[in-house]
């Protein structure tokens, strides 16, 4: 089996020596993704403005790799402080809508560039 590496134009460039993300056979995984500010480049630092660019990334590194919305069947979240818990959820509940894929969220103690969370998925070719 081949695993393909997925580029998707528009979102920040890789801060190493990985790719946005890869497929597999019919599975597609995400690196890590923080909320760096597609057109300024900026860390964006409003827990719910940085959630929510950060899944709107994800999904277009998903659907480039042939994934879609309800084909996300993991996620994995990190945040700087569980303090933002309540809020990112919120985010994340209204972007998946009735969609719920299985999660796992840990407070991470640094992330790269100060940021306040870092999130990957796992998703399907639909």
């Amino acid at each position: 089996m081949t695993v393909e590496a997925i580029s998707c134009t528009g979102l920040p460039k890789a801060h190493g020596a990985y790719s946005h993300g890869t497929k597999c056979g019919g599975m597609i995984l995400t690196s890590g993704q923080i909320p760096t500010d597609n057109v300024t480049g900026k860390m964006i630092t409003d827990i719910k403005q940085a959630t929510r660019e950060v899944l709107d990334n994800l999904l277009k590194v998903v659907e480039a790799g042939g994934g879609r919305l309800d084909t996300v069947a993991k996620v994995d979240v990190y945040l700087k402080n569980l303090e933002d818990f309540k809020s990112f959820n919120e985010v994340y509940a209204d972007f998946f809508g009735v969609h719920k894929p299985a999660r796992v969220t840990s407070q991470a103690g640094d992330l790269f560039e100060g940021a306040l969370l870092e999130i990957s998925m796992i998703a399907f070719v639909a």
